[in-house]
C-alpha cells in the first residue's frame, strides 16, 4: 500500500470515531501578527484533543494484527485522555503512566473513560520506564506509544489532510513539537497532499530538545524540561525523527513570555479555550515576521485541557 493510501486509510477508519474540527481566523489578529492565520481547532475534538485520531487509528490496526484486548501507554494527558477515550470505544481495557505533574484536568478526563492510571516521576525517561515494567508483567497488553509509532503518526496525519482539504492554498504549516507525533503527521500530510507547504515545528526554548536534536542530526534527550506548555515535555523517537528531519523546514523556539502573550491573543481574538501548547506555533509567528510576513499561514490548535486554576496562574 502507498503512502498516500495508508493516510487515506487512516482517515477512513477514523471518520465515524471523531470530530470533524472547525478551521477558525480572526481579522483583528491577522493584522496585529501581519499574516493570514487559520487555525485548526482541535482543542474542539472529542477529549480535547488531536490524540484521538492517532490513538484510535494506532489501537485498531494493532488489535486487529494481534487479538489482544488491553491497550498501555504513557502521558502527561492528552494521549492518556485518548487511550482511555479509544479503549471505551473499543470495548477493552486501558493502562496510562502519567507523570506526577499531570495536570489534573488531564487525570480527571482519563478516569473518566475508565482507564487506569500508574503515576510516575516526571521525566520521559521514568514513564517509559513504568511503562515497560507494566507491559512485561502483562502479556496481553498492547504497548501504544504517544508519537513515535507510524500508526499513530498516520492517524495525527488527518488533522492536517482536513486542513489542507479545505484552505488548499496555505503556504506553511505551524505544528507544536513535543514527542514529534503531529509534526511527523503534519510533514507526510504536506508531502503526499500539497507538497509546494513548508512546515515548521514550534517549541519551547525550556524544552528545546527537538530543536537541537534536528539541528544536530541526532536525538537529544530531553531532561526536566521547564516549560507551562506541558503537552511538549516529551522527546523524539527514532519513526518519527527521520521524517521530520527529511520533510520539515525548521524547528523554531520561544520564550515561556512569548507563549504567553500569543496564548492571550487567542483567548482574546479567537474567542477559544486553548492549553499553553497551542499558543507556541503563533508565538514563532510573533517572533519571527521576517519568515512568515504576508504569508497563508495554518496553525493546528492541538488541544485545550487546561485546569482554571493553572489558566489564572499564567494570566495573572
Amino acid at each position: 500500500m502507498t503512502e498516500l493510501k495508508i493516510l487515506r486509510e487512516a482517515r477512513r477508519i477514523i471518520h465515524n470515531h471523531i470530530s470533524y474540527t472547525p478551521i477558525l481566523y480572526s481579522t483583528l489578529l491577522n493584522e496585529k501578527y501581519g499574516a493570514k492565520v487559520l487555525f485548526k481547532c482541535e482543542n474542539f475534538q472529542i477529549t480535547g484533543s488531536f490524540k484521538l485520531r492517532g490513538a484510535y487509528y494506532s489501537a485498531f490496526k494493532k488489535i486487529q494484527r494481534t487479538g489482544k484486548t488491553s491497550l498501555a501507554g504513557h502521558s502527561s494527558g492528552n494521549f492518556a485522555q485518548a487511550l482511555a477515550k479509544t479503549a471505551h470505544l473499543m470495548g477493552v481495557e486501558s493502562t496510562i503512566v502519567m507523570p506526577g505533574n499531570a495536570p489534573e484536568i488531564k487525570v480527571e478526563g482519563v478516569k473518566r473513560w475508565n482507564g487506569k492510571i500508574i503515576y510516575s516521576e516526571n521525566s520521559p525517561q521514568s514513564r517509559e520506564a513504568k511503562l515497560h515494567e507494566f507491559i512485561n508483567q502483562h502479556p496481553e497488553a498492547i504497548y501504544m506509544h504517544p508519537s513515535d509509532d507510524m500508526d499513530m503518526i498516520y492517524g495525527n496525519s488527518t488533522a492536517v489532510q482536513e486542513l489542507i482539504e479545505e484552505e488548499s492554498d496555505i503556504e506553511i504549516v505551524i505544528v507544536p513539537v513535543g514527542g514529534g507525533g503531529i509534526l511527523a503527521g503534519a510533514a507526510l500530510a504536506s508531502k503526499n497532499l500539497l507538497p509546494k507547504i513548508k512546515v515548521y515545528g514550534a517549541e519551547p526554548s525550556g524544552a528545546d530538545d527537538a530543536a537541537r536534536s534536528f539541528r544536530t542530526g541526532k536525538i537529544v534527550p530531553s531532561v526536566e524540561p521547564q516549560t507551562i506548555a506541558d503537552g511538549l515535555r516529551t522527546q523524539l523517537g527514532k519513526n518519527n525523527f527521520p521524517i521530520i528531519q527529511s520533510l520539515v523546514t525548521d524547528i523554531l523556539t520561544v520564550s515561556e513570555a512569548d507563549i504567553i502573550t500569543s496564548m492571550k491573543d487567542i483567548y482574546q481574538y479567537l474567542k477559544i479555550v486553548i492549553e499553553p501548547s497551542s499558543a507556541v506555533p503563533l508565538a514563532v509567528i510573533r517572533k519571527n515576521p521576517q519568515l512568515f510576513s504576508n504569508k497563508r499561514i495554518g496553525i493546528i490548535i492541538t488541544g485545550g485541557n487546561i485546569d482554571l486554576v493553572n489558566l489564572a496562574q499564567i494570566f495573572k
